[in-house]
């Protein structure tokens, strides 16, 4: 990419983590993937873990493969980070990291959320957060380290997000950013602030939660060690979007305001883009939730178990001796039965790792369905059952919106499934407009071009995106929607 201001964007989903080069060709924005990685996870004494010493030395030689080409150095002009959302590290006075991050699918929230409803109600935590309840939110993670008298909770100066983390990491600041601070439910999103009424109600503590910043902020410049270890200067570290999906959406290609996009990787995330949060009895009872997006904007939306339950039937598959590739496994699907039964993405034993075949064929029996008996039907099953979801997901949306979406964007790796994509276009009734893949990355390199004055606005930075883009179509058949 000669010629161009050269931006890095790491990228760390659930199942892979990338560090991508972005620029600006003209008017195109231009990436190219440098590293990929696996995202490990395991169990230590029995708690679910991330790895976070592997990760950090993967972005570390990601930002080496980005800044050295062919014997050659490039120039960056900034780094950014964006994860999943929730997850956390916990650090001590003098800096030091207390212990590796848990995992959200780890078991430790169990039963947290109903003891939280014995004393601040269901209703009155959505009416302070407008976040939708899950046992995985940083909330009852933080309840659950609480009850369980933690001494690293009882240590702790400084509580980080994972993109927060490895911000520090790279520069020793301590801060959060807008959107990643969002989707831990202890956050008021109408103050533009910490729920520090909530807090205080459940005891937990204020003081190690962090300054948040918006979007595009600079964090600092980068370590000395760290810029030396990776060959490059002491380049500023921007936070982008750094929750994920933040980032992905500021990538979808689309304009006007009728249409909706889903974020499809290990989670699908539903919804639209708006300038304030929804807080209502509707967003309620539907489970939609108003997170932060970039340049302030409220994603309202719904998280939904995605691809997620794909991944762990390949994963059970491997286990069995049937080791597939994703695009065997969607060619099966396609020749399997159709609808040979339906089951809820979102059914709670679902959520959590281990034979997700063996939980489907019990949610049949207790549904008295046909379960799936093959591979192909399994994943049939899985990608038909998100369709539909994503059809109810709609539905409530225009309810509480007032209006009617006309198009559906589906952004992220899950964009490549033309089987799960078509499948969406026929149960919505929808046109689905397929693509970029690697929304994340875009997104996370539009907002650092905005920060650097590359780009003057986010939605310039869409337009850029989609001159280089050829975006999948799909039309719906059938009289559904």
């Amino acid at each position: 990419m000669p010629g161009r201001d050269h931006f890095v964007a790491f990228d760390l989903g659930a199942e892979s983590g990338r560090a991508v080069l972005g620029g600006l060709d003209g008017e195109r924005l231009v990436l190219e993937e440098k590293h990929r990685f696996a995202n490990p996870t395991g169990r230590m004494n029995g708690t679910f873990h991330w790895n976070l010493l592997g990760q950090w030395e993967e972005l570390k030689l990601g930002l080496r493969k980005c800044a050295i080409e062919g014997g050659n150095r490039r120039a960056i002009e900034s780094v950014g980070v964006d994860t999943w959302g929730v997850d956390f590290g916990l650090l001590a006075p003098n800096g030091d990291i207390l212990g590796n991050p848990v995992h959200y699918r780890d078991r430790r929230t169990e039963g947290v959320m109903e003891k939280v409803f014995q004393r601040v109600s269901k209703q009155n935590i959505f009416e302070i957060t407008g976040i939708q309840f899950m046992p995985l939110n940083t909330l009852y993670q933080l309840v659950a380290l609480k009850a369980s008298h933690s001494s690293l909770l009882a240590a702790a100066e400084t509580m980080l997000f994972m993109p927060d983390l490895f911000n520090y990491l790279f520069t020793g600041k301590r801060q959060t950013e807008f959107s990643i601070a969002t989707t831990s439910q202890m956050f008021n999103p109408r103050k533009r602030a910490w729920a520090e009424d909530l807090l205080a109600e459940l005891e937990l503590p204020r003081k190690i939660l962090p300054t948040i910043v918006p979007s595009g902020s600079v964090v600092g410049p980068m370590r000395k060690d760290v810029a030396a270890e990776c060959r490059v200067g002491t380049i500023p570290v921007i936070a982008p979007g750094t929750h994920d999906t933040a980032s992905a959406v500021a990538a979808v290609p689309a304009h006007g305001d009728d249409w909706c996009y889903i974020s499809s990787g290990t989670w699908s995330l539903m919804g639209v883009e708006l300038n304030a949060p929804i807080i209502n009895e509707k967003a309620l009872r539907y489970e939609y939730t108003n997170e932060g997006g970039v340049a302030g904007k409220i994603r309202f939306l719904k998280n939904i178990t995605g691809l997620w339950l794909v991944q762990e039937c390949r994963r059970a598959f491997a286990q069995e001796g049937r080791d597939y590739e994703y695009g065997e496994l969607a060619k099966l699907a396609e020749q399997a039965e159709p609808f040979r039964s339906v089951i809820d993405p979102d059914h709670t034993p679902f959520r959590s790792p281990g034979d997700i075949p063996k939980k489907i064929d019990r949610f049949c029996a207790a549904t008295q369905q046909r379960p799936p008996t093959t591979p192909g039907e399994f994943v049939r099953t899985c990608l038909e059952s998100l369709a539909i979801t994503y059809r109810r997901t709609l539905a409530g949306l225009e309810d509480v919106l007032g209006k009617k979406i006309k198009t559906i964007h589906i952004v992220g790796g899950g964009s490549r499934n033309a089987y799960l994509n078509q499948a969406t276009a026929d149960a919505c009734g929808r046109p689905v407009l397929a693509g970029p893949v690697e929304a994340t990355a875009a997104g996370n390199v539009i907002v650092q071009a905005v920060a650097a004055g590359r780009l003057p606005s986010i939605a310039e930075g869409r337009l850029a995106l989609a001159r280089g883009l050829t975006l999948g179509r799909f039309e719906p058949r059938g009289a559904a929607g």
